[in-house]
């Protein structure tokens, strides 16, 4: 722990010293809600984001904040260790090009429903909600990557072997859910006149009301969503690997967890909601990952389980600077060269890419400083090849 803020209602914890006045200023006001409790923790990738800051760690008594779980619900990593202990480079070109045929990234989805054997199961959902109105919809999209900071990322470990690494989530059923729900918390919020400000973006409902349960249900079917999602993707790129890498290959172990939720748990013998937006569970013992911005380091992590972080760590490097500054204000040439120089293939090509250039990152060496009482470090990956959104 790098620092503590004590001059709101409950402290702030912070894992770094560098945060920005806006993440500062939405930690403050998460600070003060009426039901956070005991303390809230700042990851070291912390920046700012809606209402929360991203890296934010807030829990709860007896409420539900949908902003504090964020719009991409059950966002998160896998990682594919391999068998493979080297790969020629064009071999993995042509993997990636097999990739790009298989896996619809950016806005696009697939054109047929995919098999309803791959959506989770819709038991105990709230009937007419948002997964019934949007489940068809997302049968073209399970399976596909999304843009933004999601990526594909071929990798090279300190263990010796080839790792595949997917960043993704729930695509348009989770934004769905998040605004769907978070219009009810600002509309009950007013009606109750709760003293949660409108202007502060973190509208809750309370944990025993119809309207929680509905949250938490379809929210935990988002999660399984992106799940199921990640793990299609996984599956087809392993299929890719199997064709362009010869017999050989073989998938070894298979590491998931997501980093936007909310989940009930124990701390400081309390039962709370522990919202994670942007954070990942680092209980012992736990097998996490966080990755490094495009052509940096990523980490497979155990956690320490340490309670003043409500048993969490980063998530990633962390945005240093919003994505129309990037684009504004970094060197295309420069953060190129940077991409060339080190041999990865990359996906900077235009100025409009330059919002998920290693420049518009903070520095993953220095996140993962700030946090040794947080993760052990188990594997190190370096990047060989990247596709992004």
């Amino acid at each position: 722990m790098m620092q503590i803020v004590s001059t709101e209602r409950i402290p702030i914890k912070l894992w770094l010293d560098d945060i920005e006045e806006g993440a500062m200023t939405q930690a403050r006001n998460v600070a003060n809600l009426p039901f956070a409790f005991r303390h809230v923790a700042l990851m070291p990738d912390s920046h700012e984001g809606y209402g929360m800051p991203i890296g934010g760690v807030l829990a709860a008594k007896d409420a539900i904040v949908p902003n504090a779980v964020g719009v991409d619900i059950g966002c998160g990593m896998c990682g594919l260790q391999t068998n493979l202990t080297d790969l020629p480079k064009e071999t993995l070109k042509r993997i990636m090009g097999g990739i790009r045929e298989i896996v619809p990234l950016g806005f696009k989805h697939h054109e047929n429903k995919q098999d309803d054997g791959l959506m989770p199961p819709v038991e105990k959902l709230p009937e007419g909600g948002i997964v019934d109105r949007e489940y068809e919809n997302a049968r073209k999209q399970i399976g596909t990557l999304g843009g933004g900071n999601h990526f594909i990322e071929i990798q090279s470990g300190s263990d010796g072997h080839i790792w595949i690494m997917v960043h993704s989530g729930s695509r348009n059923i989770g934004l769905k859910v998040a605004e769907h729900y978070n219009n009810i918390a600002r509309n009950l919020n007013e009606k109750w006149f709760s003293g949660v400000e409108k202007s502060k973006n973190l509208a809750f409902l309370p944990y025993h009301s119809q309207e929680a349960v509905n949250y938490l249900t379809e929210m935990q079917y988002c999660v399984d969503f992106a799940f199921a999602n990640r793990k299609l993707m996984m599956d087809n790129i392993v299929a890719v690997f199997a064709d362009k890498a010869g017999n050989d290959f073989r998938p070894l172990e298979f590491v998931n967890i997501a980093h936007n939720y909310a989940r009930l748990e124990t701390h400081f013998n309390t039962d709370v909601f522990v919202h994670r937006k942007g954070a990942t569970s680092a209980r012992t013992g736990e097998t996490g990952i966080i990755p490094g911005s495009q052509g940096t380091r990523s980490y497979i992590v155990k956690g320490k389980g340490n309670p003043e972080s409500f048993e969490s760590c980063s998530h990633g490097a962390g945005r240093l600077m919003g994505r129309r500054q990037a684009q504004r204000t970094l060197d295309l040439s420069e953060e190129i060269a940077r991409l060339d120089q080190s041999g990865i293939i990359h996906s900077i090509r235009h100025r409009k890419d330059l919002d998920e250039a290693p420049g518009a990152y903070k520095d993953i060496d220095k996140v993962m400083q700030n946090q040794p009482d947080l993760v052990e470090i188990v594997v190190t990956l370096s990047p060989l090849a990247v596709i992004k959104g």
